[in-house]
């Protein structure tokens, strides 16, 4: 498995492969961080923060995250800079180090992708749900390439729309078959139904 270093953004959200992420960016780490990979066309890790705050000291993050990509970057009206960035690999963070400036930097190991898989007959009404809510959405999720016949794509999408706590999201991203991981999904929602 190949390795990177790379800086990380620790956020109270979870990103998967594939996926969209909106972001406002105001503090100067971050600035300077998202104008190195815009100069160096690179990517940044998110992961969730199990300690601390998305401000200030830099937060204890879980060691599975997603490397995200810059997609589109546009000065917002409050002037803060707003981002979108894509989902495209999920990693383990081998180590890391914080620098002077808070900015939490990592070498980590990619994890392998979804490969495609299809899906089981019991999972069509979570693809029925997730059309659904597809269609309620505008951007980031409007122009988003839809593949509703793979276990991957849909589970990554309903873990990142469906109201789940963070713990709850981060074991999805953590698990490594999708079908296991549309398996999980459909207990946690049996489970809040009760």
């Amino acid at each position: 498995m190949s390795r990177l270093t790379i800086p990380i953004f620790p956020l109270h959200s979870v990103l998967f492969p594939g996926g969209p992420l909106v972001l406002r960016i105001f503090e100067p780490r971050y600035l300077d961080m998202v104008s190195r990979c815009l100069r160096e066309e690179s990517g940044f890790g998110v992961c969730l923060i199990r300690e601390g705050s998305e401000v200030g000291e830099a937060a204890e993050v879980y060691p599975v995250g997603t490397l995200g990509r810059i997609t589109y970057w546009h000065q917002r009206p409050d002037g803060l800079l707003g981002l979108t960035v894509r989902g495209e690999q999920r990693f383990r963070i081998i180590e890391q180090r914080v620098e002077p400036n808070q900015l939490i930097v990592a070498e980590v190991e990619l994890l392998p992708i979804d490969p495609p898989r299809a899906l089981a007959k019991e999972h069509m009404g979570l693809v029925a749900m997730l059309r659904r809510i597809l269609a309620e959405l505008d951007h980031p999720y409007i122009n988003l390439p839809k593949d509703f016949d793979d276990a991957g794509w849909v589970s990554s999408r309903l873990v990142e729309l469906l109201p789940l706590e963070y713990s709850q999201k981060q074991r999805l991203l953590q698990e490594d078959d999708p079908l296991q991981r549309l398996d999980v999904l459909m207990r946690i929602m049996l489970q809040n139904e009760e």
